[in-house]
């Protein structure tokens, strides 16, 4: 076993503890970062407003497991400032979610919630049988459809890609340099 296949091991193996390691998140971090959500309960569909205080910068994202996709936040910079921005709730969720914010160059996990209500609720009445308006229902399916396009590979994918492309050129420097050797 030659030394470059040991340290395009190594390497590989460094990555792949590092990828696999979350970011270590100390207690002033979750504290200062706060995330608000306008309305505080939601319907699916709704456009909905996030407000954050706590990031430098001007920049950063919300997500959370109920929205449509991440809230692109902008505004002042500086602590005392409010980041802020809009998204929608997805159909099909009801509950309490968690909110992760994204800005100072990591996340912060579960800085804020929105409560979304399902169809029907609060309202105490449930459909009893089908409206006829045509269509054939087709028109909860096509806007589900819409959604699921809108959602792609967030910036914990992009940063494993650009690992991963960084250890296959790494190898492939590593074996060119081995073959040029006289032996």
């Amino acid at each position: 076993m030659g030394i470059c296949s040991l340290a395009v091991r190594g390497v590989g193996a460094a990555v792949l503890i590092a990828v696999g390691a979350p970011p270590p998140a100390t207690a002033h971090d979750q504290d200062e970062v706060k995330a608000q959500v306008t309305p505080a309960i939601a319907a699916l569909g709704a456009r909905v407003d996030v407000r954050v205080k706590g990031c430098d910068g001007t920049t950063g994202a919300a997500g959370s497991g109920a929205f449509t996709r991440d809230a692109q936040l902008t505004g002042r910079d500086g602590k005392g400032n409010t980041l802020s921005g809009t998204t929608r709730i997805r159909q099909g969720v009801s509950g309490t979610y968690e909110i992760t914010v994204t800005c100072d160059g990591h996340p912060h996990q579960g800085v804020g919630t929105v409560q979304v209500k399902g169809a029907g609720a609060g309202t105490g009445q449930a459909p009893t049988a089908p409206v006829r308006a045509g269509g054939g229902g087709a028109a909860p399916l096509t806007s589900a459809a819409a959604e699921a396009d809108e959602a792609g590979p967030g910036t914990r994918h992009a940063v494993v890609g650009l690992v991963l492309a960084g250890v296959a050129a790494i190898a492939v420097a590593l074996r060119s340099v081995r073959r040029r050797r006289p032996e």
